[in-house]
C-alpha cells in the first residue's frame, strides 16, 4: 500500500489532473495495482452536486472490482431509489401523463441481468459516487491535492514536467511524473494545450436546479427515474433523488438570450412550481449548475505520455445513462496498462492500445447517447409518430457487448459476427470482448469468473490442464509476466456447466484474459507445443516482441 504521509508535491509515476469521477476512478484503479499516483483538483472540495445518476452494470462490475460495490449500494440515494424504474412524460408532475418510454432498445434498470453479470444497476448519484471513490483512494494511499491547479506542462522521453499552483497560498511548484492522465472535464485545458480536436455537435444548453420540496402528494406513490415535463411555462425534466423532497430539475435555456445569473432563486422557484404543477409550492433552492448537452469525441486519446479519460475524451447527453460509466471504463482500460509498463512486464507499445480500443467504442457510445436524446421528444409530442432510429442499439449491447480491435488482442480471424458496429449481437468469449460472466464455486463460496481478474493476466483452462500449467509456469518465468492460471472443473466448480460453451473452447482449451477482464486470446484445444504457442501470444499482446519493448 502507498504511503499516506506525503505533505508536499513530489515526483510520482502518474499525475492525474482532475478530481471528478474519471480522475478518482483512475487513481483508485492505479493504486490497486500498486502504482504511485498523485491527483490534483483545482476545486477546494468535491462539488457534491448530484449531476449524473446511475451506474450501469458494466461500470458496477468495475466498482465491484474496486471493492466499493456494497458501499455504493448503501449510499442514501441508492437505497432510496432502488425500486425506481421507467421514464414518463407529463404536462407537470401533478398533471396528466402523456406517455411512457417503452421501446425495445430500452432495458429497464430493474431488469434481471443475472445471466449476463454478477451485478446490476445502482442509482447512486454522482456526488455520492465521487465521495465513495475519494474515500477508497485515500484508503489506498493516493495523494489527493485539492485547491491545486495545473498551470503548464511539458513532456520528453523521460516523462512529464508540470508546473502547479496552490490556489490557497499562491505557491508554485514543479512536479515530475512518468505519465499524465487528463481527467479535467469537457473544457479540458490539457486537451487544448495538446491541440487535440474535440469534434461533434451541441444538442442544447441546460441548467440543473437542485431543490428541496415535499412532493409526496403530486408524486402519488410513483417511483420513476425521470419525468419529462411539457407545460406551457417550462419544458424540462424532474429527477427524484429520494422519492420525496430531494429533486433535480433540468431546464433548457439559450445562453444567447439569458445567462446563468438570470436564474435567480425566485426564477428557479417559479420554474419548479411550473414543472411540479403545485402553484403554492415553496421550494428551497440548493444549487444551480449549467451544462451543455453535447456529443463530442477527442480526435485522439493519447499524445506521447499524456492520456485523456472521461469528459476530457468524450462528452455525451445523459439519455441512456452512458456518460459517467464510459469514463469509468476509460480509467479501467488505461490503469492496468500503465501499471504493466511501469512494473516492467509489458512493453511501452502496449500503451498505444488505449487509443486503439477506447476511442472507437467511445465514438459509438456518444452516437448512441445522441440518438437516444433525439428520440426523446416523441414522449412530449403525442402527435409525433416518428419511428425509432434504426441505428439505435439495445442498452445491454452498449453496456456489455463491445469488442476491441487493437495490438493488445488477437486479430479477428473468425469471420464477421452479426452485430451492430462495434457491438456484437452476443458475447461468446471471442478476443476483444468482455469475458462472459460465469458462475463459479470455490470451497463453499460462489463467485463470478470476473472476480478472478484485476492485477495480472489470467489463463482459464478446463480440468485437464497439465500441459497448460507447465506452459504458464514457463512463460511467466521467461517473460517475467505475473500470469495466473485457474482450472475450471478442478479448483473451481462451474456451477451451470457452461464453461466450454460460453467461451467457445473444448474442455482442453484455454482462454487468456487481460487484467481488465477482456479476452485477449483463446485456443480451442491444447496445441502440441503449448509453451511456445502461449509464449508467442503473451509476448505479442503485451508489446514484449523484440524491438517493441523500448520505453517510449
Amino acid at each position: 500500500m502507498l504511503s499516506t504521509t506525503r505533505s508536499t508535491l513530489r515526483n510520482t509515476d502518474v499525475l492525474v489532473v482532475g478530481g471528478g469521477l474519471a480522475g478518482l476512478s483512475t487513481a483508485v484503479f492505479l493504486a490497486q495495482q500498486g502504482v504511485d499516483c498523485l491527483l490534483l483538483e483545482q476545486r477546494p472540495e468535491l462539488s457534491g452536486h448530484p449531476r449524473a445518476r446511475g451506474v450501469h452494470p458494466r461500470a458496477m462490475e468495475l466498482m465491484r472490482a474496486a471493492g466499493v460495490e456494497d458501499e455504493l449500494r448503501a449510499m442514501p440515494s441508492a437505497r432510496l431509489l432502488a425500486g425506481n424504474s421507467g421514464v414518463i412524460a407529463a404536462r407537470s408532475l401533478a398533471g396528466p401523463e402523456l406517455a411512457v418510454l417503452d421501446e425495445k432498445y430500452v432495458m429497464d434498470v430493474t431488469a434481471d441481468v443475472g445471466p449476463l453479470s454478477p451485478t446490476g444497476w445502482c442509482l447512486c448519484h454522482q456526488g455520492e459516487l465521487e465521495d465513495v471513490l475519494r474515500g477508497r483512494a485515500e484508503r489506498l494511499g493516493v495523494a489527493l491535492r485539492f485547491s491545486t491547479e495545473l498551470l503548464s506542462f511539458t513532456q520528453d522521453d523521460e516523462g512529464v514536467t508540470a508546473r502547479v499552483r496552490d490556489r490557497a497560498t499562491g505557491v508554485e511548484r514543479t512536479l515530475k511524473a512518468r505519465y499524465l492522465v487528463a481527467a479535467d472535464g469537457a473544457h479540458s485545458g490539457v486537451r487544448d494545450t495538446l491541440g487535440v480536436p474535440f469534434d461533434g455537435e451541441t444538442l442544447g444548453h441546460y441548467v440543473n436546479i437542485h431543490f428541496r420540496a415535499d412532493l409526496t402528494e403530486p408524486l402519488a406513490g410513483r417511483r420513476f427515474l425521470l419525468c419529462y415535463t411539457a407545460g406551457e411555462e417550462v419544458r424540462g425534466a424532474l429527477m427524484p433523488l429520494d422519492n420525496a423532497s430531494d429533486w433535480l430539475l433540468h431546464v433548457a435555456y439559450d445562453p444567447q438570450e439569458s445567462d446563468l445569473e438570470s436564474f435567480t432563486e425566485e426564477r428557479c422557484a417559479d420554474l419548479v412550481r411550473a414543472a411540479t404543477g403545485v402553484a403554492d409550492l415553496r421550494p428551497r433552492i440548493r444549487s444551480v449548475s449549467p451544462w451543455e448537452g453535447a456529443a463530442r469525441t477527442a480526435g485522439r486519446f493519447r499524445e506521447g505520455r499524456v492520456f485523456l479519460v472521461g469528459d476530457a475524451a468524450h462528452v455525451m447527453p445523459p439519455s441512456g445513462g452512458f456518460g459517467s460509466s464510459t469514463g469509468i471504463q476509460d480509467a479501467h482500460n488505461l490503469a492496468w496498462k500503465l501499471a504493466a509498463v511501469l512494473d516492467g512486464w509489458a512493453g511501452a507499445g502496449l500503451l498505444d492500445s488505449y487509443d486503439e480500443e477506447r476511442r472507437p467504442i467511445c465514438e459509438a457510445t456518444v452516437e448512441q447517447a445522441a440518438l437516444r436524446s433525439k428520440d426523446r421528444p416523441r414522449l412530449t409530442e403525442p402527435g409525433e409518430h416518428r419511428s425509432v432510429h434504426p441505428g439505435i442499439v439495445e442498452d445491454a449491447l452498449v453496456w456489455l457487448s463491445w469488442r476491441y480491435r487493437s495490438s493488445a488482442v488477437t486479430a479477428w480471424d473468425e469471420g464477421v459476427l452479426p452485430g451492430y458496429g462495434v457491438w456484437s449481437a452476443e458475447n461468446d468469449g471471442r478476443p476483444g470482448s468482455r469475458a462472459p460472466h460465469l458462475r463459479l464455486r470455490r470451497g463453499g463460496a460462489e463467485l463470478s469468473v470476473l472476480d478472478l481478474f484485476g492485477d495480472r493476466p489470467v489463463l482459464l483452462t478446463g480440468p485437464d490442464n497439465r500441459d497448460w500449467q507447465e506452459a504458464a509456469r514457463a512463460v511467466s518465468h521467461e517473460l517475467s509476466v505475473p500470469l495466473a492460471l485457474y482450472g475450471i472443473g478442478s479448483e473451481l466448480t462451474d456451477v451451470d456447466d457452461r464453461w466450454p460453451e460460453l467461451y467457445g473452447v473444448t474442455a482442453r482449451g484455454a482462454v487468456l484474459v487481460r487484467p481488465d477482464g477482456v479476452v485477449a486470446w483463446r485456443c480451442a484445444d491444447v496445441p502440441i507445443f503449448a509453451k511456445n504457442t502461449l509464449s508467442g501470444v503473451v509476448a505479442r499482446l503485451l508489446g514484449k516482441d523484440a524491438g517493441k519493448d523500448e520505453e517510449q
